[in-house]
Formats: structure tokens, C-alpha cells, sequence
């Protein structure tokens, strides 16, 4: 799995949670609170991300990423790691 893999799992799932950024083109410095997710809509959709990808993340270290793109890196990292 690569980094562009786990943006397209975020970005589909962003998709799912705000059905109007159906055609935003998503990019790695995209931020989810910039795009219009409040606290609940991002919890739900890195939760759903982690679930896609069969990983857990503690919760501190999701307060680390700045954007989507970081994110990515993130879960990727765990996804390595496991």
C-alpha cells in the first residue's frame, strides 16, 4: 500500500461523511476542517479509515497531522508497522 492509496481510502470516505465535495479534487495538503468537516466528521472519517485499513491508531497521536497528506503518512507508518 502506498501513501496515494491511503489519500484515495481518506478521500473516499471524506466523500461518504460530505456528499458536496463529491467532485473536489483532493490533495495532500488538503485540510479536513478547511473543507468543511467539523469535529465529529473528521473523528468519523479517520475512525473509518482505520477500520478500511485494519489498523488502530492511539488518539494523541492523531492530534499530529496538519492535513490530509499527513495523515496519510500517519496511517501508513502504523499500517508498516503492523
Amino acid at each position: 500500500m502506498t501513501k496515494t492509496d491511503i489519500l484515495d481510502i481518506i478521500a473516499r470516505h471524506t466523500r461518504e461523511i460530505l456528499p458536496e465535495l463529491e467532485t473536489h479534487v483532493f490533495v495532500a495538503s488538503d485540510r479536513l476542517v478547511d473543507l468543511g468537516a467539523n469535529s465529529v466528521d473528521r473523528a468519523d472519517i479517520v475512525m473509518m479509515a482505520q477500520e478500511t485499513l485494519g489498523i488502530s491508531v492511539p488518539r494523541v497521536e492523531l492530534f499530529g497531522p496538519k492535513n490530509i497528506g499527513e495523515l496519510a503518512d500517519l496511517l501508513l507508518s502504523k499500517l508498516d508497522a503492523a
